[in-house]
C-alpha cells in the first residue's frame, strides 16, 4: 500500500506531538512543585534564584512545545484560522519567555562552558527564527512565515530530542565508562545541530512544492 506524501507528513507531524506531550509532562511538572529539590538539573548553589530561572523556562517552554506541531496542521489551520493565530501569538510570546529566562539558566548552568555556549547559540538561533517569523507573517508573507517556523519549532524540539539523545547515551556509552557530563555536553549540541540540519532538510523538501499554493495574507487581517 503506498502512502501519499500528505499523509506521511500528518504521521509526522502527529508523532512530534506526541512526543512533545509526553516530554512537557515529564519535564516540566518538577518545576512546579516550588521545591528546588525536585530540579531535573543539578542547581548553582550560588545562585539562589537558580530554580526559579528553570522553572520561567520550563514553562512557557512545555507550552511552545506542545503548541507547536498543531501549528502546521493545515486543516486546522483552514478550520480555525482565528484560534491559529491566536495560537501563534502565544507560541511566540511563550518563545520569547523561555529564551531569556534560559539565557539566564545557561548563565547559571553548571554543566561546563561548551554546554553554556550551546545554549547561548541556541538562544539566539531562537530569538532570531521567531523575530523573522513574525515579520514575515505581518508582511502576508505566508510561505516565508512557515519556513522560519519550521526553523524555529526545531529549536523548541531540542528540549525531546536532547532527552532522547541523553538516554541513548546512558544506555550505550555510560556502560563503557564515559563520563556523565561527556554525554550531556554530547546530548546538548547533538540536539541544536541536527535538528537544524533536518529543519533545513525538510523546508527543501516541503516548500518548494507548497509555495505559491496559499495567497499572502494581509497584516491588518492578521491582527484581527
Amino acid at each position: 500500500m503506498t502512502v501519499s506524501r500528505a499523509t506521511r507528513r500528518r504521521w509526522l507531524w502527529g508523532l512530534m506531538a506526541v512526543c512533545a506531550l509526553g516530554i512537557a509532562g515529564f519535564a516540566v511538572p518538577p518545576y512546579l512543585t516550588g521545591d528546588p529539590a525536585d530540579s531535573a538539573l543539578p542547581l548553582n548553589p550560588e545562585v539562589a534564584l537558580h530554580y526559579l530561572v528553570l522553572a520561567v523556562h520550563a514553562v512557557p517552554g512545555g507550552l511552545a512545545m506542545i503548541i507547536g506541531p498543531f501549528q502546521f496542521s493545515a486543516r486546522l489551520r483552514a478550520r480555525y484560522p482565528r484560534l491559529h493565530r491566536a495560537a501563534g501569538r502565544v507560541y511566540l510570546c511563550a518563545v520569547v519567555a523561555a529564551s531569556v529566562s534560559a539565557l539566564f539558566a545557561a548563565t547559571f548552568s553548571i554543566n561546563g562552558f561548551s554546554v553554556q555556549v550551546a545554549f547561548y547559540l541556541l538562544v539566539a538561533a531562537w530569538l532570531y527564527t521567531a523575530t523573522q517569523a513574525y515579520r514575515t507573517i505581518r508582511r502576508g508573507q505566508v510561505s516565508q512565515h512557515r519556513v522560519w517556523m519550521i526553523r524555529n519549532y526545531a529549536l523548541t524540539f531540542a528540549a525531546v530530542t536532547l532527552r532522547v539523545y541523553f538516554l541513548v547515551g546512558m544506555l550505550l556509552l555510560r556502560p563503557r565508562g564515559v563520563p556523565l557530563d561527556e554525554i550531556y555536553n554530547a546530548s546538548v549540541w547533538a540536539s541544536i545541530l541536527v535538528n537544524a540540519v533536518v529543519a533545513e532538510y525538510f523546508i527543501v523538501r516541503v516548500s518548494a512544492s507548497t509555495r505559491g499554493r496559499e495567497p499572502a495574507v494581509s497584516g491588518a487581517s492578521l491582527s484581527a
